[in-house]
Formats: structure tokens, sequence, C-alpha cells
């Protein structure tokens, strides 16, 4: 009796640990089908997804835009400027469930029909959603003949927090202390064109200060053309080797490029 009771309970642990080992092979599946996917759409928009959520980032291009992709569950804006609030493209795409986030001053611009969806953020807040976190950094210009394009808190640029991932959007900025104090970004999104933001240069400046893992020059057309990214991937690179430069098509139907 003793050994028909022992074979019992070692088949029935036996049982329990291949449900468990089934278990931790979904666990890990699941983990790794929660990768962040990058979409470029043009200039500072882009789409981000990431666990069945979509995040559209400044949009603009109107609906054609986006008619490949999956319906935004969230939409960030960063400033009051056409290329990052584009009240014709909010309107034209499906925005019904959506949540909006956005600094103040955008809240202010949008319709009254948005504004209840919209969670207004001011530099320095942070908010926890169900597929990530995000923490408004401030985003303004500090060479004098630039005052005037972007002032220290109207606008937001984010960092967003994807499971263990930190991802960085500088919005219209130029290389501000508290960029430089960030820490343990895996992904930044780095804006460099004049005169409204900064020069190849300060980008990597301050790219090689707060040592991003990845980082992904974007907004980067200005009144005179083109920054040279190339430049800047040189700059970093030539200090270390430790940041990977990933340059996407963020123009893809400009052909001046």
């Amino acid at each position: 009796m003793k050994i028909k009771y022992a074979l019992v309970i070692f088949f029935t642990l036996s049982l329990l640990a291949c449900k468990n080992d089934k278990k931790t092979d979904t666990d890990k599946k699941n983990s790794q089908s929660a990768e962040l996917k990058i979409t470029p759409i043009e200039h500072a928009t882009m789409v981000l997804e990431y666990n069945g959520k979509t995040i559209y980032v400044d949009p603009t291009g109107g609906k054609e835009a986006f008619e490949s992709l999956p319906k935004a569950d969230y939409i960030l804006i960063t400033d009051i400027h056409s290329d990052h609030l584009h009240l014709n493209t909010i309107e034209a795409i499906e925005t019904s469930t959506a949540t909006i986030i956005a600094p103040e001053a955008v809240y202010e611009l949008l319709p009254k029909n948005f504004r209840q969806q919209t969670e207004a953020m001011i530099n320095g807040s942070k908010v926890d959603y169900e597929a990530f976190s995000i923490e408004a950094i401030p985003m303004y210009n500090l060479r004098e003949e630039a005052l005037k394009y972007h002032s220290k808190g109207r606008g937001n640029g984010y960092v967003l927090t994807f499971g263990k991932e930190r991802i960085y959007i500088s919005g219209d900025t130029e290389d501000i202390p508290e960029m430089r104090k960030l820490q343990n970004i895996d992904k930044a999104f780095i804006c460099m064109n004049l005169p409204y933001t900064m020069t190849v240069e300060s980008a990597a400046d301050a790219v090689l200060n707060f040592k991003p893992m990845q980082v992904y020059p974007y907004h980067y057309r200005g009144t005179e053309g083109y920054s040279d990214v190339e430049k800047f991937k040189a700059i970093v690179n030539e200090k270390t080797k430790d940041i990977e430069v990933i340059q996407l098509d963020w123009y893809p139907n400009d052909s001046e490029k």
C-alpha cells in the first residue's frame, strides 16, 4: 500500500511539474511578444505599439497616414505647433475610445469634444496607464535667438516606461539640463533642426551625457533643409560604441533627402 501511495504522489507531482513547465513556456512567449514596435510616419510623427496597445505620437498627415495601422488607444502630443498638434488629423482619425495625453497649452486649444478624453500634464507630472507609465519632461530653447519658439513649461517631452524599457521622446528642445539628467533610458528620440531646436553637435553632446542605449534622430528638417544626422552619428560613435544610433525613414515622401 505504501508503494501504491508513493506512486500516486509521484505521478501527481509529475503532472503538476508539467503544468508549471507549460505555464512557464507560455509566460516566456507572452514576455517575448511584448516588444515595442516603432513605425515612423513623418518628422515628429510616429506610432508605438506595445502589448496590444497603440500610441500615436504627434499625429499629422491626415487619416491616410494611419490607414494601415491599428487605431489609437492613446494619442500623445508634445506642443502647440502644427507639426505636433494637427487638429485636422486628430479629427479625421478614429479617436472615440482613445485617451489623449497633452500639455495644458494643447488642452486649451483642443475642441471641447476632445477635452473630456484628455489627460493634461505639466512638466514633472507622472501618470500610470494599463500598458505603460508616463512622465512629462520639460522641453524648451536655451539660445537667446530661439527663446521665441519654445518657452519653458509650455510643451512636454515624455519618458514612457513599457515594462522595464524606458523611452524618451524629446519634443522640440535644446540640450537642456533636464535632458542631461535622464537616467536608464533604453531608446531616445532626439530632435535636431535649426532654428527651432538644436544643432547636431548639441544633440550629440547631450546624448553622450545621459547615455541612452539607443538613440533615434528624428525631427531633423529645418528651414535650411535637413540636419546632418550622419555627422551626429559620427560624433556619438567617435566617443563611444555603447550608444547605438538608429536611423529610420522620417521623410518617406520628400524628394529633397
